[in-house]
Formats: C-alpha cells, sequence, structure tokens
C-alpha cells in the first residue's frame, strides 16, 4: 500500500512539472512574438553621442568643487581623512597627524591583532604617548576659506 501510494505521489508530481512547463513554453512563444513584431530604434543610441554629461567640476560647487580641483593638481587627500600609517613613533620622531584645527580625534591600533582602537585626542604644539608607547604630533594646516570657495 506505501508503495502504490509513493507511486501515485510522483505520478501527479511529474503532471504538475509537465503542465507547468507547457503554460511557461506557452507564455515564452508570445514574448517571442510580440518582440519580433517590434523593430529595435536606434535613435536613442546615435543621439546619445552628441550629448555628453558636463565635466563633474563644471558642475560641482564649494567643498565638492575644492575637493576636486584639489584632487586633479595631484593631492589625493585634500582634507587628511585617509589613514596614516604608524612611523618610528619615538619622542624625538613622532607620528604627524595632519589636521585643518587645532585639534584632532586620533586612534592608535596598539597591535595589529587588535580589534579595538584606542583614541585619544592631539593638541597642536603638545606630542602625545599611546599607551602602547608611539607618540603623535598634531600638525596644523590652513583650512579653506569658506567665503572664497571656488565657483
Amino acid at each position: 500500500m506505501h508503495l502504490l501510494q509513493s507511486k501515485h505521489c510522483l505520478i501527479h508530481f511529474y503532471k504538475r512539472i509537465r503542465s507547468r512547463m507547457s503554460v511557461a513554453t506557452r507564455s515564452l512563444s508570445l514574448v517571442q512574438t510580440v518582440v519580433g513584431r517590434r523593430g529595435l530604434h536606434v535613435s536613442a543610441a546615435v543621439s546619445a553621442e552628441k550629448y555628453r554629461m558636463p565635466d563633474p567640476i563644471d558642475h560641482a560647487t564649494g567643498l565638492e568643487k575644492y575637493e576636486l580641483l584639489a584632487k586633479q593638481a595631484g593631492n589625493e587627500d585634500p582634507f587628511f581623512l585617509k589613514a596614516v600609517h604608524r612611523a618610528e613613533g619615538t619622542k624625538a620622531a613622532p607620528t604627524i597627524v595632519n589636521a585643518m584645527d587645532t585639534f584632532r580625534a586620533v586612534g592608535c591600533v596598539c597591535n595589529e591583532e587588535d580589534t579595538n582602537i584606542k583614541w585619544m585626542w592631539l593638541c597642536e604644539g603638545h606630542p602625545k604617548r599611546c599607551g602602547c608607547g608611539y607618540w603623535f604630533e598634531l600638525k596644523v594646516h590652513a583650512a579653506p576659506d569658506k567665503y572664497n570657495m571656488p565657483l
């Protein structure tokens, strides 16, 4: 009895697959006939060659334009946002951290296998030592004047 029930289920399963396949092939053939009737219009592709997007530098203003002009001039990090690798880190030769203000928060990953960051504040003119022994010093750069931004 158990064998007969399983055989019945398999037959029913194959009938369902066959009916679904026929529905899928009918809908596929319908799509092919609709697409076959319509032609491909290439006028949009041809006209796209005439019209180009403007240069991003011409479109940008303010800080965005300042950043794009700095990158064009060769400065890849005009706002000092990229991570700085530790240098020698002694008191005589500390790791220099660039900033556009007289203070900055600095995070030190003391060991390569650490999963946390030790944060500290650096102030201009006051080198600071991390708990791991590395020294850091802040170097202040002039910030862009917000009233004389490129337009």
